[in-house]
């Protein structure tokens, strides 16, 4: 397989959070936004760019970086397959060549490298050349999503890329399973639970 590019999602509004931007809580010092990108970064991708939406500038600032390229989602209300869709017009322009593309979001603290890698050597193994993550009952992010399929499908809505995963015949698609990848940081509550866990660091 050629390579892979890398888009990490951070344009949610955190309106359960009342507004305050999960993308910079930190863990070990570093904002979930600078950590995700750091791990989309260790996967040696082909291109990585960071699609920002609500608190754009705080979070574009927050992960600025030479190698890094920020996509405004004007319509990031509409929800993650909004943010998908900003992504895909920039690579449908220019996707560096590669046949991959690797989906993440920041507001999964319990995310690891190990786990971006065993998705894009799932995904090699796939007949779709698309791989999931298992977390509960559900596939979703992280997720590996075969370049002219993503092009074509462009998710709609919060649950479009998971339903772009779960429309393929389930022995062509590859999962890696990652029941911590359960917990992302919607509420109070799951900052609370993310803290205890070490996953996040405690307010201060």
């Amino acid at each position: 397989m050629s390579g892979h590019v890398a888009v990490v999602l951070a344009a949610g509004g955190s309106r359960r959070l009342g507004g305050r931007p999960k993308q910079l809580i930190e863990r070990d010092g570093e904002t979930l936004v600078q950590r995700a990108l750091r791990l989309a970064r260790e996967t040696a991708p082909a291109r990585l760019l960071l699609v920002v939406g609500a608190h754009a500038d705080q979070i574009a600032a927050a992960g600025r970086a030479d190698d890094v390229q920020v996509v405004l989602n004007g319509h990031w209300r509409q929800g993650l397959g909004s943010s998908v869709r900003a992504a895909c017009e920039v690579l449908a322009v220019d996707a560096a060549g590669a046949s991959r593309c690797l989906l993440l979001a920041c507001d999964q603290p319990a995310l690891q490298r190990a786990h971006l890698e065993a998705l894009l050597q799932a995904a090699d193994g796939a007949a779709s050349g698309c791989a999931g993550s298992v977390h509960g009952t559900r596939m979703g992010v992280p997720a590996v999503v075969a370049m002219a399929r993503l092009l074509t499908a462009r998710p709609q809505g919060d649950a479009g890329l998971r339903e772009l995963l779960n429309a393929l015949p389930p022995a062509q698609v590859g999962r890696v399973q990652a029941p911590e990848l359960a917990l992302d940081l919607d509420t109070p509550a799951d900052l609370a639970d993310a803290a205890r866990r070490g996953w996040i660091d405690p307010p201060i």
